[in-house]
């Protein structure tokens, strides 16, 4: 059984499912701005995996509970953190990779789509995380940024990685150097974040952008995906033969003649992922 149908064994994120197709996953350290710990991150992986392979689930939904989205790595001490930080870096080492390493790397291989909500603060290891997702929509209370030099530490939840991509090596250098945190207007325009909504209006918004999503053919989504993020890393000529391969797919499929059919119809295709 899908673990968003059976989610009560999680302490720290909460899992639902608000439309048809659609899944939510809420990290719920609301005290803390929902920084994350070895224990949540461990969740979140699981909650990942386990939406890759419920095909009934089409566009995933990743947010915050309370007042902040994920204010990054939880430097208050929890579980001994700081002791490992100074005395055992091979440890500490371990603890990222299995940590929010995972995580981000877990978001990065998922082909099916991934909507942050960020309806806070988002900074350091928390707004890693909002860029590892395909689409932000942000609340205009929303402030993102890398605070991580504030603590002598650094971006090593990914940022480092997706900060430059997101918004240029110049930007990016600056905003970690001066650990800077802009607000979602200034986020939006450095493009940290896809688009902004007043803040009563963001779960109303986000959550009609994944139910159209949900709504359009699984198959040539994941695709699609698939062949944009490959090509930011590949040639022209490699791109175009990614496309041959995915049309050999997608071609033949009952969607695509679902679709083709509604077209003529003059009516909205009902896709069924097959």
């Amino acid at each position: 059984m899908s673990i968003w149908t059976e989610s009560g064994d999680f302490e720290n994120i909460v899992l639902s499912r608000p439309r048809d197709h659609v899944a939510m996953l809420t990290l719920n350290r609301p005290r803390q701005l929902n920084a994350y710990t070895h224990a949540l991150c461990k969740e979140v992986v699981a909650a990942i995996e386990d939406y890759l392979r419920d095909d009934g689930l089409r566009c995933l939904v990743v947010t915050g509970a309370g007042r902040a989205f994920c204010s990054g790595g939880d430097v208050s001490g929890v579980d001994g953190h700081r002791e490992t930080l100074r005395d055992k870096q091979l440890f500490d080492g371990r603890e990222m990779r299995d940590g929010m390493h995972r995580v981000i790397l877990a978001l990065a291989r998922l082909d099916k789509p991934v909507i942050a909500m960020v309806n806070g603060p988002a900074v350091a290891g928390g707004l890693a995380l909002a860029l590892s997702c395909d689409i932000r929509i942000a609340s205009d209370q929303a402030r993102l940024g890398d605070t991580s030099g504030r603590f002598g530490l650094l971006p090593d939840e990914g940022g480092a990685w997706l900060f430059p991509r997101a918004m240029g090596l110049d930007r990016a250098l600056k905003m970690t150097f001066l650990a800077e945190v802009y607000d979602a207007q200034e986020a939006l325009r450095l493009g940290l974040v896809t688009e902004v909504v007043p803040h009563g209006e963001l779960e109303a918004r986000t959550l009609a952008l994944a139910e159209r999503i949900a709504g359009q053919a699984p198959l040539a989504v994941r695709l699609a995906k698939s062949m944009m993020v490959r090509g930011l890393d590949s040639t022209l000529e490699r791109s175009l033969g990614d496309a041959q391969m995915a049309v050999l797919i997608s071609n033949p499929t009952d969607d695509v003649e679902e679709g083709t059919k509604a077209f003529f119809e003059k009516r909205k295709p009902v896709f069924k992922g097959r």
